[in-house]
């Protein structure tokens, strides 16, 4: 089974450390293909970012349903182009943050995000909102971390992504912690292990649920709003864009 993961931003090293985290969690006869849009921003931090990494999302999510991949992970927390993703595809696409979030609440009845930016936490607060889980999301917390730091171990990235986490447990009252960054998942075991609490990190979570979904024979509904887009021309840059177009 192939499951594509997508990691909407152009970093090749946050793709190759979100790939190994992915592999590692797959379960043996699952073949990890993580890939990044050759064009788009180097890091997701803000909305503007965002809308331009949807493109990079649909072009890859595309070329994996060309591949035959059994479901596709959107690695951004700001799952970017989430339901374009599934108007184009037939496998089913998930996003990190969606992952994360419904995974968390099997666990907890309460659970705190903690993520890079403080300006990135109107979008995770937004996604709360339209996934249903503002009575089970306590806070939403950033680090101050730039999502490129994440990948300098002399950063001290950890040590303040720990802190903040050990505030979360002491302050919001949460049993669960959701790392609220894909570029995180490298660091869930040691978190995990250091807290005591589960830890939530949206690539691994996205990746058993595929497989599951696998498992069951569920892909994704062709009725209603995820129909296949309607044909019509694009112009200029787009067009390659165009539904139907190769």
């Amino acid at each position: 089974m192939l499951i594509r993961v997508i990691n909407p931003n152009t970093s090749a090293a946050m793709t190759a450390a979100i790939g190994a985290a992915a592999a590692r969690c797959a379960a043996p006869g699952t073949v990890i293909d993580c890939v990044n849009p050759t064009t788009g921003p180097a890091s997701i931090e803000g909305h503007h970012d965002d809308a331009l990494a949807a493109v990079g999302v649909i072009e890859q999510v595309r070329a994996g349903e060309a591949l035959g991949a059994a479901g596709h992970v959107i690695a951004c927390f700001g799952d970017p182009g989430l339901n374009a993703a599934r108007e184009v595809a037939t496998a089913p696409v998930i996003g990190v943050a969606e992952a994360a979030m419904h995974m968390a609440t099997f666990v907890a009845t309460g659970f705190s995000v903690v993520t890079t930016l403080e300006r990135t936490c109107i979008i995770s607060e937004h996604l709360v909102h339209n996934y249903g889980f503002t009575r089970q999301c306590r806070a939403i917390r950033a680090c101050e971390i730039a999502v490129l730091e994440l990948e300098d171990p002399g950063s001290g990235a950890y040590e303040r992504i720990e802190e903040e986490c050990r505030h979360a447990l002491r302050e919001d009252r949460s049993g669960a912690i959701v790392l609220g960054c894909a570029g995180m998942a490298d660091l869930r075991d040691r978190l995990q292990g250091a807290l005591g609490v589960p830890v939530i990190e949206g690539v691994t979570a996205a990746v058993k649920l595929l497989e599951g979904m696998a498992a069951l024979g569920l892909r994704t509904s062709k009725r209603g709003d995820y129909a296949a887009p309607l044909p019509k021309p694009y112009t200029g840059w787009m067009a390659r864009f165009a539904p139907g177009a190769a």
